[in-house]
């Protein structure tokens, strides 16, 4: 008898091992590449209150809407360890505001401020850091209204406005 008639087990046979390998070895990839997926979450970046209708994403526009009919705007301004808004155009009440200032990728990192009025504009005390971008919004207590903007990294002022533009006549 010789070495070549010799049988061996399936598993010393490398054709055998690719046949029955790759299967089990993409079965093993493809579930951890959903548990992976499931782990992560949403990847949505926006805050607010989303509705999905018939697959359709829809948000409410109202509070945009209200502040393009006031013709609300300002500007937000970070000084060391003070943060003030000044009104440009429009009708603001003399109450209390909220800034909210949203990272861009990192939900954990978002934070509010209480702006009191104070001489015609709204004032807090607090630490901004403007070593990256800030996504920002400006909305009253009932949030009937709201504004926002984008402070670029590095800088120390943007413009607020209402996400809707005006109507062109």
């Amino acid at each position: 008898m010789n070495k070549e008639s010799q049988q061996h087990p399936f598993w010393r046979e490398p054709m055998a091992l690719l046949v029955v390998g790759l299967p089990l070895l993409s079965i093993v990839a493809g579930v951890g590449l959903l548990i992976v997926a499931i782990r992560s979450g949403g990847a949505d970046v926006v805050t607010d209150d989303v509705r999905r209708v018939s697959q359709i994403q829809t948000t409410d526009l109202g509070p945009d809407d209200r502040a393009r009919e006031r013709k609300l705007s300002a500007i937000v301004r970070i000084d060391g360890d003070r943060v003030e808004v000044r009104p440009v155009t429009g009708d603001y009440p003399d109450a209390p505001l909220t800034l909210k200032l949203e990272h861009p990728v990192r939900a954990a990192d978002d934070f509010s401020l209480v702006l009191q009025p104070q001489d015609g504009a709204w004032r807090a005390r607090g630490e901004v850091d403007t070593g990256h971008d800030w996504n920002v919004q400006l909305v009253p207590a009932d949030g009937h209204w709201r504004l926002l903007g984008r402070l670029p990294k590095d800088q120390r002022a943007a413009r607020l406005a209402p996400a809707l533009a005006s109507p062109t006549r």
